[in-house]
């Protein structure tokens, strides 16, 4: 091999380590936190790399920004280093889909400090140049972020090449997203858009042009468009206003009962988890198999966000006990439960969710 090749192989690699070598120093810097209980600091740094991976949503990476300061508090060096994991670039496969994704969940991050920054991303993307440079602007200046979740952020401030994901795991549809980002989203959040339709809507929506057209200008294809939506469909008797999944079996529609599948959807608060003191009490599953995977948490939206997203990954739960969840989960947050309530959460999420 030629020293010219040598040469290039070694600046990519080079090129490559410096940019997602960012990991360790997110992580570095929670771990260094002289603050919180003994330990505290090096655990939150611990799951740091993780939510930067592709296989993790991009609101999980909030989630944990926020458990940094509801546990660590609110000194300004706790504040910057949630902000470095904000601001972090998260990785993604370019050979299974052609850019990254932003959390679109407008409640996160819950912490105010930590509110109007935009992420870095891969500069292979188009139009990365545009984000990179607002992702460090806002780092010292956040941006306007009233009422916007990081996604709508980063679309007012000019890019617009990203997937947008809400907490549940979902691809949605924004106003402004680029063609090439956005169409797949178009149709999903359109069918969705009126009355929580699940995914099924969203698929029956995609094989119609005329419903297509509607989902993607953010009609409800399966309230507003059923006719058009759905004629000559062999699912046109189910996509009905009431009708949450139309093209899914009606076990899974929103109306119908929710299967948990093998998990146990509830959450309990208790005291002296993950080797904390008997008396410092955080949030978890009942569910054996969703707690192997989700270190106990103060912040009950982690521990309902890895319930919601489990009844999908490993449960076999059907698209109305998902729907149940993320219904239970946005509920909490009207009622403004969160950290610091204990029980009156568990009591609030517990009910809803065994309602459904």
């Amino acid at each position: 091999m030629s020293a010219t090749k040598l040469t290039i192989i070694a600046l990519a690699i080079a090129f490559v380590e410096a940019r997602f070598g960012q990991e360790g120093l997110v992580q570095a810097e929670i771990s260094a936190l002289p603050f919180g209980d003994p330990g505290v600091a090096a655990t939150l740094a611990g799951q740091s790399p993780g939510v930067l991976l592709a296989g993790a949503g991009p609101c999980e990476k909030l989630l944990l920004a926020d458990e940094i300061v509801a546990q660590l508090g609110d000194d300004p060096a706790v504040i910057a280093a949630a902000i470095s994991l904000v601001a972090a670039e998260r990785n993604f496969n370019p050979s299974a889909v052609d850019t990254g994704d932003i959390c679109a969940d407008p409640s996160l991050p819950a912490t105010e400090a930590l509110r109007g920054i935009v992420p870095l991303f891969d500069p292979a993307v188009d139009g990365s140049d545009v984000e990179n440079a607002n992702s460090a602007t806002s780092v010292q200046t956040p941006f306007d972020a009233v009422g916007l979740s990081v996604a709508e952020v980063a679309i007012a401030q000019g890019f617009t090449n990203f997937r947008a994901i809400d907490a549940a795991g979902t691809e949605v549809a924004l106003a402004g997203l680029g063609a090439g980002a956005g169409a797949g989203a178009g149709a999903g959040d359109g069918a969705g858009a009126g009355d929580g339709a699940g995914a099924g809507a969203a698929d029956d929506a995609a094989e119609d042009d005329a419903a297509e057209d509607d989902a993607a200008a953010g009609c409800n294809a399966g309230v507003d468009d059923a006719g058009d939506a759905n004629a000559g469909d062999a699912n046109a008797g189910d996509a009905n206003a009431g009708d949450a999944n139309a093209g899914n079996d009606d076990e899974a529609d929103a109306g119908g009962a929710a299967d948990f599948g093998l998990c146990d959807p509830t959450i309990r608060f208790e005291g002296g988890l993950g080797g904390r003191p008997a008396d410092e009490f955080t949030f978890q599953s009942n569910d054996p198999a969703i707690e192997a995977n989700q270190q106990e948490a103060l912040n009950p939206d982690i521990i309902v966000n890895r319930i919601c997203d489990e009844l999908n990954n490993i449960c076999e739960a059907n698209d109305a006990a998902i729907n149940a969840c993320t219904a239970a989960q946005q509920s909490l947050k009207d009622q403004g439960l969160g950290v610091g309530d204990g029980e009156a959460v568990v009591t609030a999420f517990n009910d809803l969710i065994l309602a459904a």
